[in-house]
């Protein structure tokens, strides 16, 4: 057992393990500093408390079930569903009505913990550690949604003033399209906007879509793949949250619109856009969010997109709909500018390619790749903060230069990782033969 430890694989999954249970009792310290419950607190509480998102929650049981039998992933639905009625039957008969949340969820959370506690106690060897990474997989998700949350918290305490100014003036190069969408969603009317925004609360769950597709294997092979979707997720939402902090942004719907109240420069949005004028520091209160630059949602839905290529035709069909209506969700609710959702896709595009090499094996063409997406996204966020008046002056000049970075992203990520795809072996042709005349 001990020799097994020393292994090096063995020993970078406890590094892992111990630094992100130091990255979880340090935000649970922070959160707790500003009054609030932080990640850890907030997710035991839901083995009892109605959930935020039971969604969430059986989308998490879905994931860890990849590693399960048919029989045993029939015997924990029913279980689950079990647990939320016999739950849902004690609050009605004690009267607690779930205010906030949803009345169901607690039950998916406890057989994934229950699966926890099996591995531990009744399995052994690789069947252990094949049922602990299924029951991780589905705990990372809903851990990473408490995380989120924390980190929003952390944003809008500690970066008392936005950049929305210098934003929204880049933001004239590419035309205003937050102005734009924005005022395609509200003729739409209820309908539209009802849609869109279920498809922006649940991004999650199309992601454990795609995931379980690609996943679909693991239960036969007793193996995961090396690379698949929620390592991007995971990657997007560790390192976009220290973005927040470097570059805080709360989007045009609190800047410049109602939802700012007494904080916004005024409210412009979405029937008139901003006036070109020199950017400045704002104050903004504590409560909204530092959450736009890069925009996650569409850094999240690029991923879905992107790993739903080698899908069936109905998931590519899902995954595109599921990226056109989150970019529209995004700008037309006044969340974010359209600088945002190109730093995002760069963003993506750059993470991809670093776990795609990392998972192949470093060559010049993903290390220069990798370098390459830095450097853009880098320079696009020193643009906004720097030539933001340029860049609304000579529109005609940024407003192409910012599309091509992306576009250039674009095509260096397809170049590049096609050529990583395995090449199909030709077909053998048969020798001819020697005929009886």
């Amino acid at each position: 057992m001990f020799a097994a430890w020393r292994q090096p694989r063995a020993i970078l999954w406890t590094a892992a393990a111990v630094v992100t249970l130091g990255f979880l009792i340090a935000l649970e310290i922070a959160a707790r500093h500003y009054g609030l419950p932080g990640p850890m607190t907030t997710q035991v509480q839901e083995v009892i408390v109605a959930p935020k998102s039971g969604f969430l929650l059986y989308a998490s049981m879905g994931l860890m079930m990849v590693v399960l039998t048919w029989r045993q992933r029939f015997i924990s639905v029913g279980v689950a569903i079990g647990i939320d009625l016999v739950i849902f039957l004690v609050r009605w008969a004690a009267d607690a009505k779930v205010t906030e949340g949803h009345p169901f969820g607690n039950g998916a959370l406890w057989v994934i913990l229950g699966w926890a506690v099996i591995a531990v106690t009744r399995r052994t060897g690789p069947e252990q550690v094949l049922l602990l990474k299924g029951v991780g997989l589905g705990l990372l998700l809903v851990t990473g949604r408490k995380t989120g949350d924390t980190w929003l918290l952390i944003t809008s305490k500690t970066r008392t003033q936005v950049l929305d100014q210098y934003v929204a003036t880049a933001d004239h190069a590419l035309g205003n399209p937050s102005w734009l969408v924005g005022r395609l969603v509200e003729s739409t009317g209820p309908i539209g906007a009802r849609f869109l925004d279920y498809v922006y609360a649940q991004l999650a769950v199309a992601a454990v879509v795609v995931t379980v597709y690609q996943l679909r294997k693991v239960a036969v092979e007793r193996r995961f793949p090396g690379h698949h979707l929620v390592r991007t997720f995971l990657v997007i939402g560790l390192l976009g949250p220290g973005i927040y902090m470097i570059f805080p942004v709360v989007g045009p719907i609190f800047a410049y619109g109602a939802d700012g109240g007494h904080w916004a420069l005024a409210n412009l949005w979405p029937d008139t856009p901003p006036p070109v004028s020199t950017p400045h520091h704002m104050p903004f209160d504590e409560i909204t969010p530092r959450n736009c630059m890069p925009s996650l949602h569409t850094a999240w839905a690029t991923a879905i997109f992107i790993h739903s290529r080698k899908g069936p035709r109905f998931l590519q069909f899902a995954g595109a709909l599921w990226l056109i209506a989150t970019l529209a969700a995004t700008l037309g609710f006044g969340y974010h500018y359209g600088a945002d959702i190109v730093a995002g896709v760069v963003f993506t595009l750059t993470i991809e390619a670093a776990l795609r090499a990392l998972d192949r094996g470093w060559d010049r063409a993903g290390i220069q790749l990798v370098a390459y997406g830095t450097v853009v996204f880098a320079a696009l966020l020193v643009s906004y903060r720097y030539l933001s008046m340029q860049m609304a002056e000579y529109p005609w000049v940024f407003g192409p230069l910012v599309i091509l970075s992306m576009v250039s992203v674009i095509y260096g990520y397809v170049r590049t990782t096609r050529l990583w795809e395995p090449k199909a072996a030709p077909a053998r042709q048969p020798e001819p033969q020697p005929e009886l005349v």
